[in-house]
Protein backbone atom coordinates (compact mmCIF):
# COMPACT_ATOMS: atom_id res chain seq x y z
CA UNK A 1 0.00 0.00 0.00
CA UNK A 2 1.38 3.48 -0.89
CA UNK A 3 2.11 5.89 1.94
CA UNK A 4 -0.31 8.75 2.51
CA UNK A 5 1.33 12.15 1.96
CA UNK A 6 -1.77 14.38 2.18
CA UNK A 7 -0.78 15.80 -1.21
CA UNK A 8 -3.75 18.11 -1.83
CA UNK A 9 -3.32 19.94 1.50
CA UNK A 10 0.44 20.25 0.98
CA UNK A 11 -0.04 21.61 -2.53
CA UNK A 12 -2.68 24.09 -1.32
CA UNK A 13 -0.44 25.31 1.52
CA UNK A 14 2.50 25.82 -0.82
CA UNK A 15 0.32 27.57 -3.38
CA UNK A 16 -1.05 29.90 -0.69
CA UNK A 17 2.46 30.79 0.47
CA UNK A 18 3.68 31.46 -3.07
CA UNK A 19 0.61 33.63 -3.69
CA UNK A 20 1.46 35.81 -0.64
CA UNK A 21 5.08 36.23 -1.76
CA UNK A 22 4.17 37.28 -5.31
CA UNK A 23 6.33 40.26 -6.24
CA UNK A 24 9.26 39.36 -3.99
CA UNK A 25 12.71 39.36 -5.63
CA UNK A 26 14.32 36.21 -6.99
CA UNK A 27 13.76 32.78 -5.48
CA UNK A 28 11.69 34.26 -2.65
CA UNK A 29 8.76 34.52 -5.04
CA UNK A 30 9.32 31.24 -6.89
CA UNK A 31 10.54 28.53 -4.53
CA UNK A 32 8.49 27.45 -1.52
CA UNK A 33 11.54 26.85 0.63
CA UNK A 34 12.68 30.48 0.40
CA UNK A 35 9.22 32.00 0.05
CA UNK A 36 8.21 30.56 3.43
CA UNK A 37 11.13 32.27 5.20
CA UNK A 38 10.53 35.56 3.38
CA UNK A 39 6.82 35.50 4.28
CA UNK A 40 7.54 34.73 7.94
CA UNK A 41 10.02 37.61 8.13
CA UNK A 42 7.63 40.00 6.38
CA UNK A 43 4.76 39.07 8.71
CA UNK A 44 7.00 39.55 11.73
CA UNK A 45 8.01 43.06 10.62
CA UNK A 46 4.40 43.93 9.71
CA UNK A 47 3.18 42.86 13.17
CA UNK A 48 5.95 44.78 14.94
CA UNK A 49 5.60 47.90 12.85
CA UNK A 50 1.83 48.15 13.22
CA UNK A 51 2.54 48.80 16.90
CA UNK A 52 5.60 50.94 16.23
CA UNK A 53 3.59 53.21 13.91
CA UNK A 54 1.54 54.47 16.86
CA UNK A 55 4.66 55.68 18.65
CA UNK A 56 6.02 57.29 15.50
CA UNK A 57 2.84 59.28 15.01
CA UNK A 58 2.94 60.41 18.63
CA UNK A 59 6.53 61.63 18.09
CA UNK A 60 5.43 63.53 14.97
CA UNK A 61 2.58 65.23 16.83
CA UNK A 62 4.91 66.25 19.65
CA UNK A 63 7.42 67.76 17.19
CA UNK A 64 4.63 69.75 15.52
CA UNK A 65 3.22 70.99 18.83
CA UNK A 66 6.69 71.94 20.07
CA UNK A 67 7.41 73.94 16.90
CA UNK A 68 4.12 75.81 17.22
CA UNK A 69 4.71 76.41 20.95
CA UNK A 70 8.15 77.87 20.39
CA UNK A 71 6.70 80.31 17.84
CA UNK A 72 4.52 81.49 20.73
CA UNK A 73 7.43 81.70 23.16
CA UNK A 74 6.88 78.64 25.33
CA UNK A 75 8.47 75.18 25.45
CA UNK A 76 6.43 72.03 24.80
CA UNK A 77 6.75 70.70 28.34
CA UNK A 78 5.65 74.00 29.90
CA UNK A 79 2.73 74.18 27.45
CA UNK A 80 1.52 70.67 28.32
CA UNK A 81 1.90 71.38 32.05
CA UNK A 82 -0.11 74.57 31.61
CA UNK A 83 -2.89 72.77 29.74
CA UNK A 84 -3.11 70.19 32.50
CA UNK A 85 -3.28 72.89 35.18
CA UNK A 86 -5.96 74.76 33.21
CA UNK A 87 -8.00 71.56 32.96
CA UNK A 88 -7.92 71.46 29.17
CA UNK A 89 -8.03 67.85 27.98
CA UNK A 90 -6.96 67.59 24.35
CA UNK A 91 -4.86 64.80 22.93
CA UNK A 92 -1.68 65.42 21.01
CA UNK A 93 -3.24 64.53 17.66
CA UNK A 94 -5.90 67.23 18.09
CA UNK A 95 -3.33 69.76 19.28
CA UNK A 96 -1.05 69.16 16.30
CA UNK A 97 -3.96 69.48 13.86
CA UNK A 98 -4.97 72.72 15.58
CA UNK A 99 -1.40 74.03 15.37
CA UNK A 100 -1.35 73.38 11.62
CA UNK A 101 -4.89 74.39 10.64
CA UNK A 102 -5.83 77.18 13.06
CA UNK A 103 -2.89 79.17 14.43
CA UNK A 104 -5.12 81.74 16.16
CA UNK A 105 -6.90 79.05 18.20
CA UNK A 106 -3.58 77.45 19.09
CA UNK A 107 -2.21 80.83 20.20
CA UNK A 108 -5.27 81.23 22.43
CA UNK A 109 -4.57 77.81 23.97
CA UNK A 110 -0.96 78.83 24.60
CA UNK A 111 -2.24 81.96 26.33
CA UNK A 112 -4.52 79.91 28.58
CA UNK A 113 -1.68 77.52 29.40
CA UNK A 114 0.66 80.40 30.29
CA UNK A 115 -2.01 82.00 32.48
CA UNK A 116 -2.61 78.72 34.32
CA UNK A 117 1.13 78.33 34.97
CA UNK A 118 1.44 81.87 36.36
CA UNK A 119 -1.60 81.48 38.63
Amino acid sequence: MPRATNGPATKARRKRTLKTTKGYFGNKSRLYRYAKDARDRAEHYAFRDRRKKKGEFRQLWIVRINAACRLNGVAYSRFMAGLKKAGIEMDRKQLSELAIADEAAFTALVGQAKAALEA
